[in-house]
């Protein structure tokens, strides 16, 4: 496609005179740039998921941090609980509150039936 004049003397702006679909081929340097970016293009992107990784194995110990505070946390609140439990079911304590607060008496011997 070039300029062209006409043989009455018009301007014609675009011709379709002119190689069509030829290519260039494509030169050493060209190779040699093409592999440059995807080289360094595969640089980065390694470098980027590096990082990402670096930052999950991070993110990932936090996390682990905080369960086995959780699981200290529990557990403490546990052996509370068990402590409280046997507190609860001691006989003197509840011999107590027998006597003091429902006004229990122990029995005496021949009202007690033994069965066997």
């Amino acid at each position: 496609m070039a300029k062209a004049m006409d043989r009455n003397g018009d301007r014609i702006l675009w011709t379709d005179k002119g190689p069509k679909g030829k290519m260039k081929p494509i030169g050493i340097k060209s190779n040699l740039l093409l592999l440059l970016i995807l080289a360094l293009l595969f640089l980065i992107g390694g470098s980027l998921f590096y990082v990402w990784s670096r930052i999950q194995v991070i993110q990932l110990g936090y996390e682990i941090s905080n369960a086995l505070k959780a699981e200290r946390t529990l557990t403490e609140e546990n052996k509370k609980l068990r402590v409280e439990i046997a507190t609860l079911k001691s006989y003197a304590r509840i011999e107590k509150l027998a006597v003091e607060e429902l006004r229990m008496a122990k029995p005496k011997p021949e009202q007690v039936i033994v069965i066997r």
